[in-house]
């Protein structure tokens, strides 16, 4: 963990682990099967570390729950509910890094449809992550 100033305020840099994703599906879905492909989370792990996805792209919390709810929703770890799991890592992960968020009724869920279906990518699933931040 890091801590950063964003707009006069401190961000935690907040990095985890394929250790931190299955607490979270145990919690979420518990009574699912188990995971299918571990690859499918280290690459989702790893993504959310990446410092530079795109020249002139400013990584923060937004960015890095996004990078996770895309990896999971779209490869697909689990061998189901995996839109439902990526929307849970979202909550938690901004929760762990302190920047809780209060989507509007249904946009979690239309952002994982909408990354489901190949409608928004990571850059657009943070810009609306951004905007629930409370």
């Amino acid at each position: 963990m890091l801590l950063r100033s964003r707009g006069g305020r401190p961000e935690v840099e907040l990095h985890i682990d394929i250790r931190w994703l299955l607490e979270r599906q145990a919690e979420v879905l518990p009574k699912q099967p188990s995971v299918h492909d571990f690859s499918n989370l280290v690459a989702a792990v790893a993504r959310h570390r990446v410092n530079t996805p795109q020249v002139g792209v400013t990584v923060d919390n937004a960015w890095r729950a996004a990078a996770l709810m895309h990896a999971i929703i779209r490869l697909r770890p689990l061998p189901a509910r995996n839109a439902l799991y990526g929307a849970a890592v979202v909550t938690a992960y901004m929760d762990a890094a302190s920047e809780a968020v209060d989507p509007p009724y249904g946009a979690l869920i239309d952002l994982a449809r909408d990354i489901d279906a190949g409608r928004a990518d990571g850059y657009d699933a943070a810009d609306r992550i951004r905007s629930w931040r409370i």
